[in-house]
């Protein structure tokens, strides 16, 4: 028999997804981070497998939304191995914040800033989203890409990228969403589920990580629940441009 204890602690639970297990709120992001920690290394290679190389066209023209300028600045949120924030600097953008809650990940967008011989206009920090250590009304410009569906609050992610933002600033997310033409779901659900967990465990050495991985893509908000999140947290003007057919997204918001 439950007491009364008991119960009062299971009312207290908060529940999320991890991948297709609910999992309590608290745990999720250790979780995570195990994750990233298994994958860091060849996340890179991995990612160019997992998209047969088409996310370097989508980053490109989620970089080019951006509109980099020397006078603006950008936070990367969960920037991981660096690929946004050095195509910010490629392009003429100003100072960048590249940030990550992994460790692991952080430190190989080090090196490869190093490689590339980033070391004025870039700052790495870890960082957690839902917890921006950064004044607020500080950045022109957010991003995250391929973060977000790791979140545990995707709410407080999007609540906290509005506050450091400057008025006029402008937020961007560039996401797996979900697929808008219909015959090509059986294909791409092989893919997810058969071929991306077996590749894991060739490349990666990880077939259990990369199982996740596809089911988090699943159990991300849809284009229009997510453009609803954003404007619940204060963003407007929200928009959504799907990319291969929605297999991707890039959302986009501005603090006015």
């Amino acid at each position: 028999m439950k007491n009364n204890n008991d119960t009062a602690f299971q009312s207290n639970e908060h529940i999320t997804d991890f991948g297709f297990r609910q999992v309590n709120d608290k745990e999720k992001p250790s979780m995570v981070k195990a994750v990233f920690d298994s994958v860091a290394q060849k996340y890179d290679i991995m990612n160019d497998l997992m998209s047969l190389g088409i996310h370097r066209v989508w980053k490109q023209i989620f970089i080019q939304e951006l509109h980099p300028t020397p006078n603006l600045t950008l936070l990367d949120l969960a920037g991981g191995t660096g690929d946004i924030s050095f195509g910010w600097l490629n392009r003429g953008g100003g100072t960048v914040f590249l940030t990550d809650v992994n460790y692991s990940m952080l430190h190989v967008g080090q090196e490869r800033a190093l490689d590339r011989g980033y070391v004025d206009n870039i700052h790495l920090f870890c960082v957690d989203g839902e917890k921006i250590c950064l004044p607020d009304r500080s950045v022109d410009r957010v991003t995250i890409s391929f973060g977000l569906r790791n979140c545990t609050h995707k709410n407080q992610v999007l609540e906290e990228a509005r506050r450091v933002l400057k008025p006029g600033g402008r937020f961007l997310c560039l996401e797996f969403s979900k697929l808008i033409i219909p015959f090509l779901r059986p294909l791409y659900d092989a893919w997810s589920f058969q071929a991306l967990p077996r590749i894991g465990q060739i490349i990666a050495k990880d077939r259990d990580s990369y199982q996740y991985l596809a089911e988090s893509i699943r159990t991300f908000p849809d284009q229009e629940t997510l453009k609803s999140l954003m404007e619940q947290a204060g963003l407007e003007r929200v928009t959504y441009q799907n990319l291969s057919g929605g297999i991707a997204a890039i959302h986009s918001g501005w603090r006015i």
